[in-house]
């Protein structure tokens, strides 16, 4: 089967979902949770049928500014906001108590401004650093650069389309990025990687074996040979993640989402994405050396 003939396919299905993702994040951003830009959370559960997160946005919205609301149980609600005293706190649970029956405080937690900035700045820099050390750790297990780069960037493809995902569903159903989003996030990495090395150590394997065959050929058998069971193992994650998304409750709901989104990507990269890039990698630096004779 020789797939890597579509590689420019490959490429162009890519193509298709990050430019939607790098314009989204370029020009709408993520929309971040109190863990990154601080404030003030009430949890509060309401014993009333004719309650919805509408309402209480509404109410509490004239004693203070609300980020949003949203039910993370049955009769429990989550209220995301600027940052207020107990005075304030107090005030927004008698204006609820007055309007709905049996309002109760479950828990209250402020995030201040300077511990928001700190858990970014750390993100930030678990990011870069898991994307240097896995970089150094392929380049020297497969004494080529060419290996550590090209899982980077296939891992790269995976957390731009997870981040522009969830920047669209900020945009059009006001869904944040919190910790357990990079906690998603940094599972997508290692989930990806995971994968591409499998693919990569086939590569390594076949061109030990078969030195007289062409490299081309040499990955188009490696993907062949991998690529059910990668399908094969991914399907079961998909599926269990599929099904949380669905049933799961609204605090884990859009964790299991972006599980979700980078399982999905993560399976389609270490094959369609990392395999190629190799190839063409390859075929750079064979045009680059050809012009070199010419001059």
């Amino acid at each position: 089967m020789n797939l890597m003939k579509y590689k420019k396919l490959f490429f162009a299905i890519s193509l298709f979902f990050l430019i939607p993702s790098i314009f989204s994040l370029v020009s709408v951003g993520l929309k971040p949770s109190i863990d990154f830009v601080g404030g003030s959370q009430l949890e509060i559960r309401i014993n009333d049928e004719n309650v919805n997160e509408t309402e209480i946005f509404n109410t509490l919205s004239e004693l203070y500014i609300i980020d949003n609301v949203k039910l993370a149980d049955n009769n429990k609600y989550v209220i995301s906001g600027e940052n207020i005293n107990n005075e304030i706190k107090q005030q927004a649970i008698v204006k609820l108590g007055n309007k709905y029956q049996e309002v109760a405080e479950l828990k209250f937690e402020t995030v201040g401004a300077i511990l928001s900035k700190e858990l970014l700045s750390k993100t930030l820099t678990a990011l870069f650093l898991v994307a240097a050390i896995i970089t150094i750790y392929v380049w020297k297990q497969f004494d080529e650069l060419k290996y550590g780069v090209c899982a980077i960037l296939a891992m790269f493809h995976d957390s731009i389309i997870l981040l522009g995902t969830f920047s669209i569903l900020g945009y059009f159903f006001g869904v944040q990025v919190d910790v357990l989003f990079v906690t998603a996030l940094l599972t997508t990495l290692s989930f990806s990687v995971h994968d591409t090395i499998v693919v990569y150590d086939r590569i390594r394997e076949l061109k030990r074996k078969r030195r007289a065959v062409d490299y081309t050929e040499i990955v188009n058998m490696a993907v062949t040979e991998t690529l059910s069971r990668s399908i094969n193992n991914s399907i079961t994650i998909i599926l269990m993640l599929f099904s949380l998304a669905l049933l799961g409750g609204d605090s884990i709901r859009w964790f299991a989402v972006a599980l979700l989104v980078g399982a999905v990507t993560g399976t389609y990269s270490s094959t369609f994405t990392a395999a190629p890039l190799l190839l063409l990698w390859d075929e750079i630096v064979i045009k680059r050396s050809k012009l070199k004779k010419k001059k």
